[in-house]
Formats: structure tokens, C-alpha cells, sequence
């Protein structure tokens, strides 16, 4: 998808190390081309490790994709350090995913200020639920797209509406969330991105209706955010698929990244409502002429998404 269409800042480095008995170490190393190249950026193994093969390098779609092969002994990657040179420079995070030759697989985060991770024997549950809450908080708040039909929602429901109307949009998108990362459910992401970016467009017309009787979606909000938030838990589903979960933590990596987004969302929301509270301090006149300004912002950039986002999806 071309880098104007991505909705998602969110966009980590990748370092995947597969070991093998007998067989040294197979290292991916993918990085977003969206990435600055002004300063260095790569994976630092153990000195221990040296490397069997050279570097082959290839592009595929928007990421540039190294691979090459490294041995580190007959103890393996265990007790090793493994980290990324260049994340404070770049202030961005990498994601880290480690297949032992035991069929473990060790999955961390690396940012600026902790660029370096010891591989363990086994990780511990608390490092999954502080790594994966902090995942899907980032993931909720550099989601422009998502941020916007929150935002949408927030302005079309109405007192009490709102608080049945967010947790219809958290029924909705947890389910296909948890149905798609566990494989019963599987969608190319291309289509369910231009989806998404409809939901948006829809959200802003009915934002644009009257106050008084409106739309359905002013009269029932709910309806729409339980059957929009399936899409956009498809589009969540995506973004944990990159990272990937821990084989014998599934259930505890899944649960704890949905607590992140509904954490993030917390937040947002709170945010638009303090906002929306100054805001009537302002004027009246000043109020009824911006009244329809939001509407038209969701909208103009939803539409914009919507012909980028199928343009990807048919060409």
C-alpha cells in the first residue's frame, strides 16, 4: 500500500531470528522503507555469533527485507543479547521475535531506551502484559483512522447514548479481533483497510444530518459502532499479526492487547470530551458556523482514504 494511504504511524522495524539444531541461525531483519536512512540502523548479535552467509537483500512491497545466516555456538541464542543499533536516533521501536531451536518462541519490543534484550530461558508472563498493553496503546492512539470514528461516534451519541455506544464499538471490534488472530477468521487486510475508511465516510454524513430525528445512525449509534467495530478489529487483528504471540501465552498476549486499545481508547475519548466541554465556553454564534466543521474534516480525509485505499485494493 503506498506509504500516502497509511493511516497507521505506527510502522516497527522487524528482527526475526529462527534457530536450528545443527543448522546456525536464519536472521530477517525487515525495515519499513518509510524509515529515515540518515543515521545507521541494524540488529547487533551476540559476539559470539559470526556470520555464516552474506547479506541478501530484497524489497517486498513497502519494506526492505535482509536475510542472512549466523552461528552462535552450541548454546545457542539462550543468555545471548540481541538488540537494534540506532532506535533513540530514529525514536522509533522494533519488534523482536525469537524461534529456539526448543520450539519456544521469545517476542519483545525494543525501543530507545532499552535497545538491547537478553534472551531468557522462558519469558515471563509479566513482561507479555506490560509489552502487549503497550502495544495496542500505541496501536489506538497512531491510528488516525481509528481515532476518527471514535471521534465520530463520540459526536453522535447523546448523553447516556455514549457510554452504550463505546462499548458496542468494544464488543464489536474484540470479537473479530480475537477471531482472527486465533485463524478462524481470515480477510486480506488491503480490503478490510478500505472498509474501514468507509465506516469513516459513513459516520461523517450522518454526522452531517439534523440534530433533530437525523439518521439512523444518531438515533441508534450503537447499531453502527458493534457493526462498524467488526471491521475495525479486523484492521487490529492486522497490526497483531506483524508482532505475532507468544505460542504458549496466546491467550494472555491477546487479551492484554485488547486491553491496551480499549485503554488508549479510554483515553482519546476522554480527551474529545474535555475538549468539547471548553468549547462551550466559547460563543454561541461561534459555535452553531464551527458546528459542522468536524463532520466535514472526517469526511474529506475518510473520502480521500476510501479511492487510495481501493486503489491499492485493485491495482
Amino acid at each position: 500500500m503506498p506509504e500516502s494511504g497509511t493511516a497507521h504511524p505506527l510502522d516497527p522495524a522487524l528482527l526475526e531470528l529462527r534457530e536450528s539444531r545443527g543448522a546456525g541461525i536464519e536472521v530477517l531483519w525487515r525495515v519499513p522503507l518509510s524509515q529515515r536512512v540518515d543515521t545507521p540502523f541494524r540488529p547487533v548479535l551476540s559476539r559470539s555469533c559470526a556470520e555464516r552467509s552474506a547479506p541478501q537483500v530484497s524489497q517486498t512491497g513497502s519494506s526492505l527485507t535482509t536475510r542472512w545466516q549466523a552461528d552462535c555456538g552450541e548454546r545457542g541464542l539462550v543468555g545471548t543479547q540481541v538488540g537494534i543499533e540506532g532506535l533513540r536516533e530514529r525514536k522509533t521501536d522494533a519488534l523482536l521475535r525469537i524461534h529456539l531451536a526448543d520450539g519456544r518462541l521469545i517476542q519483545a519490543v525494543l525501543r530507545g531506551d532499552a535497545p538491547v534484550f537478553t534472551v531468557p530461558e522462558r519469558p515471563g508472563r509479566l513482561d507479555i502484559v506490560r509489552d502487549y498493553i503497550r502495544l495496542g496503546v500505541e496501536h489506538i492512539l497512531t491510528g488516525l483512522d481509528h481515532l476518527l470514528f471514535v471521534l465520530g461516534l463520540v459526536l453522535l451519541a447523546r448523553g447516556r447514548q455514549l457510554l452504550w455506544t463505546i462499548t458496542a464499538f468494544t464488543l464489536g471490534h474484540s470479537v473479530t479481533l480475537s477471531l482472527a488472530v486465533l485463524g478462524v477468521v481470515r480477510i486480506p487486510p488491503a480490503p478490510v483497510e478500505a472498509l474501514i475508511a468507509v465506516t469513516i465516510f459513513v459516520v461523517a454524513v450522518e454526522l452531517t444530518r439534523d440534530t433533530d430525528g437525523g439518521g439512523w445512525g444518531r438515533r441508534f449509534p450503537w447499531v453502527m459502532a458493534v457493526g462498524f467495530g467488526l471491521l475495525h478489529g479486523l484492521g487490529f487483528a492486522g497490526a497483531l499479526a506483524q508482532v505475532g504471540l507468544p505460542s504458549k501465552e496466546i491467550p494472555l498476549a491477546l487479551f492484554t492487547f485488547n486491553v491496551g486499545i480499549e485503554l488508549g481508547q479510554l483515553v482519546f475519548v476522554g480527551l474529545v470530551l474535555a475538549t468539547r466541554a471548553a468549547l462551550r465556553m466559547l460563543p454561541e454564534r461561534w459555535l452553531r458556523a464551527g458546528a459542522r466543521v468536524p463532520a466535514y474534516a472526517i469526511g474529506s480525509l475518510a473520502a480521500f482514504w476510501v479511492f487510495d485505499r481501493v486503489r491499492a485494493v485493485l491495482f
